[in-house]
């Protein structure tokens, strides 16, 4: 998938990002774009599903939560899939297994076989979601300024599209294993188009490049050279480490963290897991909301998840202007607030319109979450390259684990219209732990293109 072996030196940043930089900035939007689109089109027609293959909402939830153990299990291996593969190979490979697995969930007969593809399919996405994220932080660091909420914005820009196509689909009548079909052929063959425009080279080249020009421009950044160029090519590369971990912060070896490291990490973490789970609840409850409460079709169903998805992506595109301007803790706290309203006004006032504006506010007001704690995990000294990135995004899929069996349960008990009473409660935990996030930020990548 790569065309040369040669990288583009991030000095040539200073005039601006090479043609190679920018086709590599598109190839890696494009796979956070068919991330998004290849499973949220799954998600309009669960309630097909829950209803063929007769189950519960506990039942339901169950079978959801399960898929991220996969996801949890297969994020441990990420970082070593990388260091044999480079994270651009594993991002596109693993993306088309993690289609091929949605077609296998489309034709799910039992709960037992719904159970079985979804873990198959949260192994092959957090595989991909960490590849994708590294080779995205690559590139950011070649245009020596902040474009990930860019790639996020993408991935929202993916998930409405293909809520959008899911609901369209289901309204339409569309069999299931046609729809899964499509998405294998069409999206499969877009990932393997991604990456012959990847960027080349070990994923290291950007910190080891940096470091050379850190040492070179005088005494006081020597100490960027001590770190020896023999760990970088061994270390975790599931994400770019920040310049602090190259300029002589401490390193205690690969998977071994300083108490205060851990916790922090933990924290953000947690921001990740509330987050995660607000995201869930639009994702795998919305549809079933709709229909349940307000016994809509199946295309307006899909719409609340699709209003979520929408203001995220919105927000994120926004975002790297406004965390520029705020700096990800305000904005997060901000957003957390908007989230929590706007679900409380759509729970208390029930209807259709109110509850696509509740999760519109929702998706809205957790859209930096990700790119931020990324950013943060990235950036923490003392940390090997990758090892921070890995740690949060592995810790953020609890919530994904540990949310739809609870708002199952709770809906079987008092309606799902009570149950996703949880989602204000989700932005009460983003405020709690935001302050492990970072104020308002300088240009960490040197001068800007």
């Amino acid at each position: 998938m790569m065309t040369s072996t040669n990288a583009p030196s991030p000095s040539s940043a200073s005039a601006g990002p090479t043609a190679q930089v920018r086709r590599a900035r598109w190839a890696v939007s494009l796979v956070f774009l068919l991330n998004g689109m290849s499973f949220c089109a799954i998600l309009p027609r669960y309630p097909e599903l829950v209803e063929a293959i007769g189950l519960s909402n506990s039942a339901f939830g169950l079978a959801v939560g399960i898929g991220p153990i996969g996801g949890l299990l297969a994020g441990l291996g990420a970082a070593g899939l990388m260091r044999r593969l480079g994270s651009a190979r594993a991002a596109v490979a693993f993306q088309v297994v993690a289609s091929t697995a949605h077609l296998l969930v489309y034709t799910a007969q039992s709960w037992l076989w719904l159970t079985a593809t979804l873990l198959l399919a949260m192994a092959a996405d957090a595989i991909t979601d960490i590849s994708m994220n590294a080779h995205g932080m690559r590139v950011e660091r070649r245009y020596r300024r902040s474009i990930m909420n860019s790639y996020h914005g993408w991935w929202s820009l993916g998930a409405a599209a293909g809520g959008l196509l899911g609901a369209a689909c289901g309204q339409l009548g569309v069999p299931l294993w046609i729809q899964g079909l499509f998405g294998l052929v069409v999206f499969g063959a877009l990932a393997l188009v991604a990456g012959t425009a990847m960027l080349p080279g070990h994923d290291t080249s950007e910190r080891e490049e940096r470091a050379a020009e850190l040492a070179a421009s005088g005494p006081a950044a020597g100490s960027a050279a001590e770190v020896p160029s023999a760990e970088l090519p061994g270390a975790a590369v599931s994400g770019p480490a920040g310049d602090d971990a190259s300029q002589g912060a401490p390193v205690r070896g690969r998977w071994s963290l300083a108490p205060r490291t851990l916790g922090m990490l933990a924290a953000l973490g947690m921001v990740l897991v509330f987050a995660g789970s607000t995201e869930d609840a639009g994702g795998t409850w919305s549809a079933l909301f709709m229909r349940s409460t307000f016994e809509v079709g199946p295309f307006v169903a899909g719409l609340a998840f699709v209003s979520l998805q929408g203001a995220q992506m919105i927000g994120r595109f926004t975002g790297d202007a406004v965390v520029d301007r705020l700096g990800d803790r305000m904005t997060a706290r901000i957003g957390a607030v908007l989230s929590a309203l706007g679900m409380a006004f759509a729970l208390l006032v029930p209807h259709p319109v109110t509850a696509m504006i509740g999760f519109a506010l929702a998706g809205w007001g957790i859209a930096t979450l990700f790119p931020a704690a990324f950013r943060a995990a990235d950036d923490m000294e003392g940390v090997m390259p990758g090892v921070g990135i890995t740690v949060v995004g592995w810790l953020a899929r609890l919530g994904f684990f540990l949310a739809p069996p609870i708002v199952g349960a709770l809906a079987d008990a008092i309606t799902l219209r009570y149950a996703l009473w949880l989602m204000p409660l989700y932005a009460a935990g983003i405020l709690l732990f935001s302050g492990v996030l970072g104020g308002r930020r300088t240009d960490r990548h040197g001068p800007a293109a």
